[in-house]
């Protein structure tokens, strides 16, 4: 399966609808990138307008399931606003100020109409814009969806946005030393199982498939990392679903209101006690952490534009089929020039360039070509980095020591590289993987690739940089026998928000 088509990934998106008196956002990171790239292009003073759910202007997510989560010394605002994340500067408050970017916060949008140009806030305000750009994001799917009730309970947590990273942090807290459950193995599940682990909580993995971050891992990989978890005190019971939870000793009771009171206000004063799956098997818990996937927010523009892949359709220019609509993140469907079709890419890396990549083409039509994006993924779990580049489709080699430190693998895909994987790499080693999977070589041995290994990738970029040209096609890299020998020590590494970022061309906000 495609990366494109995962919906268990962790995304990044939060809520931000962004305008210039001319447009929507709504991806939580994306809406600091795509407002930097403004102001570097010379928008003015008062044409930028940003609207957000939340209370609080844009910041990096990924750290909300990484530092935010660590006992000691954690990562809070105003520490992570973006644009932190890409060695950019931090955009406070302050600074949206001094820029004349109005930050309309705490505020959702209710309803667009694109044939208008406008959009309807929760409290009744019209907003018209020129050009709109969506990064809508996702939301986090609940449990109540696939036929479990207790979302609500005291100590079940999802993290996909700040209040849930707070949440989370503080039912951590009152639980230390006790048990925890993580439903999924994805992105979600694999990094705050480990942060639970940091705050000295025991913890128990459960998802259907057979080993965890299954669209991405090979069944090899996730068993470097499942091994690794184990070491660390997870354990794991795959194959196997959520059925129902146990509440608290007043759970009868709270049930017996449940038909003068709203179910979900009930939950909200039970605790969880238990855990009960499908295979029979009953884990006694002090606190849920659900990771079960995402779905892109496209309600608001259902039937007014054309939507791919679960997202909304834009070209290679980020705009939709309404010539005044551009969505970028999570939610946008875009070209992937790498592999000749359309993708749905769910990771900050894809939401911060699709940004910038739209407030170019809105600024400098003339002089922006198609987004040319690498897909690209990583995480960090423990004392272990990881980076992915390109599609994990076709046939696998796994490289390096798997009882070490280093491990990797590429995916090959008729005859070229189209795919690469390293854990503990080096920057140098990670640029080269990165090289060597946009170059996408032509492959003839699998068993001379996987002899050389991470030297593959390493040669391959040396010998692009040293070319005359400094343009190696993808049909002219052939592997060889020998290249370098592979280098065995070589050093190797969340909708209920929903915002807009206007781009205005004059037109100001009118309130009815």
């Amino acid at each position: 399966m495609s990366i494109s088509q995962w919906d268990g990934l962790k995304t990044n998106d939060g809520g931000c609808l962004l305008g210039t008196r001319t447009g929507h956002y709504r991806r939580r990171v994306a809406a600091g990138y795509a407002a930097l790239e403004f102001t570097r292009r010379g928008v003015s003073q008062g044409e930028l307008c940003i609207i957000s759910e939340e209370p609080v202007p844009p910041y990096e997510r990924p750290a909300l399931s990484k530092g935010y989560l660590l006992p000691e010394a954690p990562a809070r605002l105003p520490s992570f606003h973006t644009c932190v994340g890409a060695n950019e500067e931090r955009l406070t408050p302050k600074w949206y100020k001094e820029h004349g970017i109005e930050l309309v916060l705490g505020t959702r949008v209710k309803s667009a109409d694109v044939k208008r140009k406008t959009l309807l806030t929760a409290a009744g305000e019209t907003i018209s814009y020129k050009i709109l750009i969506i990064a809508t994001g996702a939301r986090a799917l609940k449990l109540e969806e696939f036929g479990v009730s207790g979302s609500n309970a005291e100590n079940v947590c999802y993290l996909r946005d700040l209040a849930d990273a707070d949440r989370l942090v503080n039912v951590m807290q009152s639980c230390a030393g006790g048990n925890a459950v993580v439903i999924g193995g994805g992105y979600i599940g694999m990094e705050c199982a480990a942060s639970l682990v940091i705050n000295k909580i025991n913890v128990t993995m459960v998802f259907p498939e057979a080993h965890f971050m299954a669209r991405l891992f090979t069944p090899k990989i996730a068993s470097y990392y499942e091994d690794y978890y184990k070491s660390k005190g997870v354990k794991f019971i795959k194959g196997t679903v959520l059925s129902s939870f146990d509440m608290d000793s007043n759970g009868k009771a709270m049930e017996m209101l449940a038909c003068f009171v709203n179910w979900s206000l009930i939950y909200s004063l039970l605790q969880v006690t238990a855990v009960n799956l499908r295979d029979g098997s009953r884990l006694p818990v002090d606190m849920v952490v659900v990771g079960i996937g995402i779905r892109p927010n496209t309600s608001l523009f259902e039937g007014q534009l054309t939507l791919e892949k679960g997202g909304i359709k834009v070209n290679g220019r980020m705009r939709t089929s309404n010539s005044s609509v551009y969505a970028v993140g999570d939610v946008a469907a875009f070209p992937v020039q790498l592999f000749v079709e359309t993708r749905r890419l769910e990771h900050v890396d894809s939401a911060r360039k699709s940004a910038r990549h739209a407030v170019a083409a809105i600024m400098e039509p003339n002089k922006t070509d198609d987004f040319d994006y690498l897909p690209f993924f990583y995480s960090r779990v423990f004392t272990l980095s990881w980076q992915f580049y390109g599609d994990n489709a076709g046939e696998v080699v796994h490289f390096g020591d798997y009882s070490g430190s280093t491990i990797g693998a590429y995916w090959v895909s008729k005859g070229h590289l189209v795919g690469s994987f390293l854990e503990g790499g080096s920057k140098e080693d990670y640029e080269a993987i990165a090289k060597a999977t946009k170059l996408k070589p032509a492959i003839e041995d699998l068993t001379e690739l996987e002899r050389q290994g991470l030297g593959f990738a390493l040669t391959v970029s040396k010998n692009h940089l040293t070319s005359p040209t400094g343009n190696v096609g993808g049909s002219s890299l052939i592997l060889e026998k020998p290249l370098y020998a592979w280098h065995a020590t070589a050093g190797v590494i969340v909708a209920a928000s929903v915002a807009a970022f206007a781009y205005w061309y004059g037109r100001r906000r009118r309130r009815w």
